[in-house]
């Protein structure tokens, strides 16, 4: 009835016994269709250019912020036809190919200025440095200088922040926002949406050792994701749950798939978990005292034997249409 598909009871279970949370940011507690906002060109390029070139070495990327992208570069009438050779796909960090005999990156802030040690061309450091925090910086960069900085309208979901305050009031005391993205727009998403804690420029194995060690330290853990980049943490997790239209692989490995249009289904998964954990409880409770009532009276010679079995037919009978009927809310 509500779009949640599980694929065992077991992670039910786990889903009414967490106390953790952690959500993957785009795509997840964001919208899945970003747009790309603005290209800011650094060292005398053309926007415009830059952002063709960026749509080409995009294109071959299975990745929502690369789809808008391209979907830019055609929306703006820009061709753009093969001009690099092979691609190589860096997980988590970005592409890199060659382009007229030149080395170009596109990527994370992690991957162009951490790893490959890129540079932002003289004079320029005051433009960089006043990017908007609000949106997602996607970086390319030519010779290891920088170029283009593509700014993505990344919307968080209107009910990302009612999902977090319901999950609390359900008892999941440590929510936690895990992303590729810079510090800054980390930080801002998080403080919007209210999550407990936040981590920037995570890779995907990041990502799993903190599900690893949460378990370690005797947490149960819920992973939430829809990219590539989360399916390490999702296999790792006790639940996974996936979005409906996030990468194959990742509906694969998950547990567990709630529609994309309202993630709020998360929270009624745990309504719905917490109210069949109570209910299996409550059932083990009431056939415990009925039988040991009904062996009590039979030995006592109060009931004689064919009427136990009736009343303990009938009892079983009894809670198992009870069990059948829809669980209710546990606000």
């Amino acid at each position: 009835n509500n779009g949640i598909v599980v694929k065992g009871g077991k992670y039910m279970e786990a889903i009414s016994r967490a106390d953790t949370v952690v959500f993957d940011k785009t795509g997840t507690l964001t919208v899945s269709s970003p747009k790309v906002k603005d290209v800011v060109a650094f060292g005398n390029h053309d926007p415009k250019e830059m952002l063709r070139l960026a749509a080409c070495l995009e294109e071959h990327y299975p990745h929502s912020i690369a789809s808008a992208v391209v979907q830019c570069a055609k929306e703006n009438g820009l061709e753009h036809e093969e001009r690099h050779s092979k691609v190589e796909y860096v997980v988590a960090h970005g592409i890199v190919s060659s382009v007229d005999g030149k080395r170009v990156l596109i990527g994370s802030h992690h991957f162009l200025f951490d790893d490959e040690k890129c540079v932002i061309p003289n004079g320029e450091e005051d433009r960089f440095n006043a990017l908007p925090d609000e949106y997602s910086h996607l970086y390319m960069a030519i010779e290891k200088t920088l170029v283009a900085v593509i700014l993505i309208e990344d919307p968080i979901r209107k009910e990302s922040k009612k999902l977090v305050h319901t999950l609390h009031k359900y008892g999941l005391a440590h929510l936690v926002m895990m992303t590729g993205d810079s510090e800054r727009t980390a930080k801002a998403v998080a403080s919007k949406v209210g999550v407990d804690t936040y981590y920037s420029e995570v890779l995907p194995e990041d990502k799993a050792k903190f599900v690893v060690k949460e378990k370690e330290d005797g947490h149960t853990v819920i992973m939430v994701g829809d990219g590539i980049n989360d399916a390490l943490a999702l296999s790792e997790a006790d639940a996974a749950i996936a979005i409906s239209n996030g990468a194959e692989i990742t509906r694969e490995i998950a547990d567990i798939t709630i529609p994309a249009d309202d993630i709020t289904k998360i929270a009624t998964l745990r309504q719905l978990s917490t109210g069949l954990e109570n209910r299996i409880q409550s059932n083990y409770r009431k056939i415990m005292t009925i039988n040991s009532a009904l062996i009590a009276l039979g030995v006592l010679g109060v009931l004689p034997p064919s009427s136990t079995a009736y009343l303990h037919n009938f009892s079983t009978l009894a809670l198992s249409i009870y069990s059948m009927s829809d669980i209710q809310n546990i606000h």
